[in-house]
């Protein structure tokens, strides 16, 4: 190797270098510090955290609640971008923006406005409550606030899908009489596929993990609504460090994977359009 191809590759691995070195503290030692503190006693103390009847049922918990979740905003989050993105209509791009808003809005305060909306004291709850209905506490006020929380990414996901798709086809369907449901389905749908299996699986992983406004509609209540996120805290606030590092690291290794799926299926989606 001369001096020039040895300089060019060391100069060429000097802003990664400087990435890591930034990164190290903020991202990498505090992620590798969760798996240290899982395993500090080995694998088998790791395992039998992890079987235990409160771990099983807030992993299982946070799973059906990810995976609803991720369902129903597939399905609003896509109406909503077609709607936002084929119709005209007087304040469209001030509905857009506050479909937008719980990206931007503290999770605390997400759950608090459930709470005043559908809790014992809220607008919907004093109807409610009288008939024996109570949304919060419960898994369906669980869902609400993860449904609420996520349901940007979706949209967000879809919505530039949509804007960058080319109209020409779309157009030629209505002029041979196709209804706005046959030029979705058969136009539209199938050069959404790479879109929706992203925003699906950006939604499930942020709902998997999020903790501000479940633990204000949830009540953190014991093998009834407490989710991972909520059974890491209340095990930190226990002091079993281990046990809710242990949680945690599934929690990473998962959200690891989802997101590699997210960058690979990504990926594949823009290789096709260059293709185009």
């Amino acid at each position: 190797m001369n001096k020039e191809t040895y300089r060019k590759r060391v100069s060429g691995m000097l802003p990664a270098g400087f990435l890591i070195l930034v990164m190290l503290p903020l991202l990498l030692l505090p992620l590798a510090s969760v798996f240290i503190y899982a395993l500090k006693g080995g694998l088998p103390k790791f395992a039998s955290y992890l079987v235990t009847r409160d771990v099983l049922f807030a992993l299982r918990f946070s799973v059906i609640i990810a995976f609803v979740t991720a369902g129903i905003n597939t399905v609003l989050g896509t109406y909503a971008a077609y709607v936002l993105s084929k119709t005209r209509f007087p304040g469209r791009e001030q509905l857009s923006i506050i479909l937008s808003l719980p990206v931007a809005i503290p999770n605390v305060v997400v759950g608090t406005s459930l709470l005043l909306l559908w809790g014992p004291i809220g607008l919907f709850g004093q109807i409610l409550g009288p008939l024996g209905i109570q949304p919060m506490f419960t898994a369906a006020g669980v869902l609400l606030a993860h449904i609420f929380v996520t349901f940007p990414y979706m949209l967000g996901t879809i919505k530039p899908v949509l804007d960058d798709l080319q109209t020409t086809y779309e157009e030629a369907a209505y002029t041979i009489g196709a209804s706005r449901w046959q030029a979705f389905r058969y136009i539209i749908f199938p050069a959404l596929k790479g879109g929706l299996l992203t925003g699906a699986l950006l939604t499930f992983a942020h709902s998997l993990g999020e903790f501000g406004a479940t633990v204000m509609v949830s009540g953190n209540l014991r093998l009834r609504t407490q989710t991972a996120p909520l059974y890491i805290f209340s095990q930190f606030e226990g002091g079993n460090i281990e046990a809710a590092n242990s949680v945690a690291a599934i929690l990473a290794v998962v959200s690891f994977i989802l997101f590699s799926l997210i960058l690979y299926f990504a990926g594949r989606t823009r290789i096709k359009e260059e293709r185009r």
